[in-house]
């Protein structure tokens, strides 16, 4: 049976701007060997893929070094290269799931929640109006 939806806020993120800063983050814990971290990570359905920054890959335990596959990136992070890391992402009181993410050394980014292969686990439900969103696994 699937667990029914979990409704959580827009996160504004800058006071100055008010409402018009206010941004799909969603609460969430990344797992990889034997290493977890709690992150806000942004829901963007005009990311390809997933993304990590490399600092949060370090706190996870993994080495550059040793991620030998790439991922090409586009948009704002063309310049930067790309290396598929694998994890186990946990979203409120949904059961873990396994994430694939486009791990690059750049750190002025957030996660990023993309469709290849966050939103083809899960279903998200915008109301942008109201400064929510909804999430479930997929059904």
């Amino acid at each position: 049976m699937i667990p029914p939806g979990e409704q959580y806020p827009y996160v504004e993120m800058d006071p100055a701007l008010g409402l018009a800063s206010r941004l799909p983050y969603l609460p969430l814990s990344l797992t990889s060997q034997g290493r977890t971290i709690s992150a806000l990570a942004l829901l963007d359905t005009g990311s390809t893929v997933n993304v990590l920054p490399y600092d949060a890959g370090l706190q996870l335990g993994a080495l550059w070094e040793q991620q030998t596959t790439s991922v090409r990136l586009t948009g704002n992070l063309a310049g930067q290269e790309g290396r598929v890391l694998v994890l186990t992402g946990t979203v409120g009181k949904f059961p873990p799931v396994r994430l694939a993410f486009a791990w690059t050394q750049a750190n002025t980014i957030p996660i990023i929640l993309g469709q290849i292969n966050f939103l083809l686990e899960f279903d998200v439900c915008f109301f942008r109006a109201r400064s929510l969103f909804e999430i479930k696994p997929k059904s």
